[in-house]
């Protein structure tokens, strides 16, 4: 870096944050002259028309300087106007780069594209940042911080210690001092500015602060390598304690899925002591009858689509419920006391509603989105929290709570929990538990459908949907206590974050071999789970 370049360049944003007030309402045409002077002279002098646009302070410059940097500037050969381009068939569109307005087309051969090297690409994107670091817009005074701390350009510092000085956002202002300490730490300044710099990357914490100190340790000694070599211990074991929240974070959603796809099966497995093979399937038609509701809500109200998760919970769970109440009433309630025979014949119609899955939408992965309040994520310290993730943790406590109240809150909840814990002295009662046993079945199963309502934001919607979740669903039962909501609860989660801690170390694989080896032994010394039922049972 020449220092006629630095002494030119930091003269030009000098002058931009005297003149930004001034320019701000400044006449399109004015800037024009030189805009087009860009496509004048080799990369030097591109290099001081940027600094000349720079000077202006004007924001209107911003979307030239960015379509040059990205290699849409191009300059008409008739009478030396630039223009932003885009492909228009074989022509190209001409854009106004001040008005962004489309001005006509031109062939291939009627323009040429306006050339740049990374080092113009780097002058840009300081300049970018630049001319936006006194914006009203605090997000936008982010935004240039953040672009500025990634080009750490030194030429920045002068600009970023003028807007730091008038910065009234906290939050922005501690952005610009991080940029200017990474602006620093690639200049020519003195130790004691440097070892200011390390410092403030030091309270920073995160990695991109970590890469810059390992540079700086690196390629210094004395005081700066040592503070370095400090402020790396300090973010490394802060990375450290932040790296096992997100896995903490992880499991909770790992283990709320594994909640939303056992917690219907901790029913018909507690109540009727069925192996239901065929639970994924209920799982998999939820998720089937939301890509149905999102498809119709596509084709005739687009406008309901952030709505169409609300409208298929309803229908997943009674196209489930109805579809268990189905199994129950055709073919399990034959095979009671026969459980070799109950699981062989509920794997057969799992088989079955797969092959009538394939048979309807294809075998192929159908596509379900996200609704808006769904999407897009944010942070927390150095952990990355995604809506999605976030809404199905609290919708699988929803659900979990909702169940809880009808299991101890209404009469059906009574007739349950009385099958389940003595079914001879239930029926003796007058409790007519071939019933019970029907609705509780079609209870579990419509909840599995709305479990698919979640999974389906998350997970490919697919026939085999179902079958990535069963085995683990029965663990989760089998370890929390068979027919216990609350150990389904603690199990769910216990086995996800385990899971999500165990991954790193021996792949998600192994992680669940070693898990499955785990509740092996668990069961051997509590063969009723976690939180065994409590009950004078009458066994057979």
């Amino acid at each position: 870096m020449s220092l006629m370049r630095s002494f030119l360049l930091l003269l030009s944003l000098a002058a931009s944050l005297l003149a930004a007030p001034a320019l701000a309402q400044s006449d399109p045409e004015a800037l024009r002259p030189l805009i087009n002077d860009l496509a004048k002279g080799k990369y030097s002098e591109t290099e001081k028309q940027i600094g000349a646009l720079v000077a202006t302070g004007d924001p209107q410059v911003a979307p030239a300087l960015e379509a040059l940097s990205n290699g849409d500037l191009y300059v008409r050969k008739a009478d030396g106007e630039v223009f932003i381009t885009r492909k228009a068939g074989k022509n190209f569109a001409l854009i106004d780069p001040l008005t962004m307005e489309t001005t006509g087309e031109a062939a291939k051969g009627e323009i040429d594209k306006i050339k740049v090297n990374n080092k113009l690409r780097r002058v840009i994107r300081s300049a970018l940042g630049s001319l936006t670091l006194m914006a009203p817009d605090p997000k936008v005074r982010m935004a240039a911080a953040e672009a500025v701390f990634k080009a750490k350009d030194p030429d920045s510092i002068e600009a970023l210690d003028a807007a730091i000085a008038a910065e009234t956002d906290d939050g922005v202002r501690k952005v610009m001092e991080e940029a200017r300490a990474a602006a620093v730490l690639n200049s020519e300044m003195d130790e004691a500015a440097k070892l200011q710099a390390v410092s403030t990357l030091g309270t920073m914490g995160n990695r991109d602060a970590l890469s810059l100190l390992i540079a700086v340790q690196s390629s210094s000694e004395g005081a700066l390598r040592e503070a370095a070599t400090t402020e790396i211990t300090k973010i490394e074991k802060s990375i450290a304690a932040w790296d096992a929240a997100q896995n903490v974070w992880y499991g909770l959603s790992l283990g709320s899925v594994l909640l939303l796809a056992a917690i219907g099966l901790a029913i018909t497995f507690g109540v009727m002591g069925v192996i239901n093979m065929a639970h994924g399937e209920m799982v998999m038609i939820g998720a089937y009858v939301t890509f149905v509701v999102q498809e119709f809500i596509r084709s005739s109200a687009p406008g309901l689509f952030d709505y169409s998760l609300f409208i298929a919970l309803p229908l997943a769970f009674l196209t489930s419920g109805l579809v268990g109440v189905a199994i129950e009433r055709g073919v399990i309630r034959w095979l009671y006391g026969r459980p070799l025979e109950t699981l062989l014949a509920t794997w057969g119609i799992s088989l079955v509603l797969q092959q009538a899955v394939r048979s309807i939408f294809g075998p192929t992965n159908r596509e379900v989105g996200n609704p808006d309040w769904m999407s897009g994520a944010f942070e927390i310290g150095q952990m990355t929290i995604t809506y999605n993730r976030m809404w199905i943790i609290v919708f699988a406590m929803l659900v979990f709570a909702g169940l809880m109240l009808v299991l101890k809150k209404t009469p059906f909840g009574l007739y349950t929990r009385a099958v389940t814990q003595n079914r001879r002295m239930a029926a003796s009662m007058g409790i007519r538990t071939p019933w019970i046993d029907a609705l509780t079945f079609g209870l579990g199963s419509g909840i599995a459908g709305i479990a698919g309502v979640a999974l389906s934001q998350i997970d490919n919607v697919s026939p085999n949907l179902g079958q990535g979740y069963i085995i683990d669903s029965f663990m989760v039962v089998v370890f929390g206590g068979v027919g216990n909501l609350w150990g389904t609860l603690v199990g769910a989660m216990t086995l996800g974050v385990v899971n999500k801690f165990l991954e790193p170390y021996a792949g998600a694989v192994l992680g669940k071999i070693f898990v499955l080896i785990f509740i092996i032994l668990f069961i051997q010394k509590r063969p009723r789970g976690l939180f065994a039922l409590k009950g004078r049972a009458v066994e057979a």
